[in-house]
Formats: structure tokens, sequence, C-alpha cells
């Protein structure tokens, strides 16, 4: 395993639409999702999508028992989503705040679906089909934005929620 360079926001590859994955349980496919969940735990983020450390195939990794980013978020499992594709159920939609291993130092409120079902396979090919809220449904949609081409200041409605957090939460780490 190794830690791969996260792309910063400004970085071209990060606006690209991400490829499907057409070939399950390669080598390669086990040794990107390895090194991202390595990246991932290292950079203390609670998701990773492959546009974020140059690879611009359709797949992400998440989840946290606890992270200090998000000292007041419920656990989320761990999970390698590939080709995901997401359903919002219903029209709420929840604002929190955000921050991405590619924008560091920053954090905005986003809104997001409040509650959704998404699919997409595991590692190995086989289905995953959940359907959560809240949190959980946060760290979908924000991952699956990457590999849209999309990052969160992109979603941002009120630039007055959304500024440097150090300064936002002092007391916080990262």
């Amino acid at each position: 395993m190794a830690l791969l360079p996260l792309l910063k926001m400004g970085d071209p590859r990060l606006f690209q639409t991400a490829e499907l994955v057409r070939e399950f349980g390669t080598p390669e496919l086990d040794s990107l999702v390895a090194d991202m969940f390595e990246t991932m735990a290292a950079a203390g983020g609670v998701g990773l999508a492959a546009p974020q450390v140059g690879r611009g195939v359709q797949v992400a990794v998440f989840g946290s028992e606890k992270n200090p980013r998000y000292p007041e978020a419920p656990p989320v499992p761990m999970t390698v989503l590939v080709n995901p594709v997401i359903t919002p159920l219903g029209d709420e939609e929840e604002e929190d705040w955000e921050g991405c291993l590619s924008v560091p130092g920053l954090r905005g409120v986003v809104p997001r679906w409040k509650r959704i079902r998404y699919q997409g396979f595991d590692l190995h090919g086989e289905a995953i089909d959940r359907t959560v809220e809240g949190f959980h449904a946060r760290v979908v949609q924000h991952e699956c934005d990457h590999l849209a081409g999309k990052l969160y200041p992109m979603r941002v409605r009120d630039f007055t929620r959304f500024g440097f957090t150090e300064v936002l939460f002092p007391d916080r780490d990262g």
C-alpha cells in the first residue's frame, strides 16, 4: 500500500467526469482501493474519490467510526463504491458544513438530499443497494460529486457560510 498524492482545487482533473469501471477484481483495482483507504486515513478524511488522487475512474471509498473533523457525526460503514447511482428519496434537503481533502483548510454549508438510495458495486462487482440519510447520505453525495467533476464549493448557496476552518471553528482540528 502507498499514500497517494491528493489533487487540490484548481487541478483540471478534478473537474472531469470519471469513467465507468469495466473490470472488477483486478490487481490494479485492488491496489487502488487499498491505497485510497490508506490515503484517506492518513489525511483524516471520511471519504475519498479516485479523481482526487488523479485516477479518472468511478471509485469512491468512505467510512468512519469517529472523525475529529466531524466530531458530532455518527459512524458510517467502511465502503468501496464503484459506478454509483444516487436516487433522492423525496424533495427534502439538509444543509450542513462540509470540507474536502482537495479543498484543504476551508469549510462551507452545502445543501444535500436528506435521504437517498445509492446503488453500485463493491470491489469484486457485487451489487450494493442502500437507503441512507443524514451524514451517511451527505458523504455519499459528496464523493459521487467528485466522480461527476464537481467540488462542494460549487454547491454552496450562501458564501457568508464559507471560509477558513481555523476562523469558522477555532477549537476544531482540520
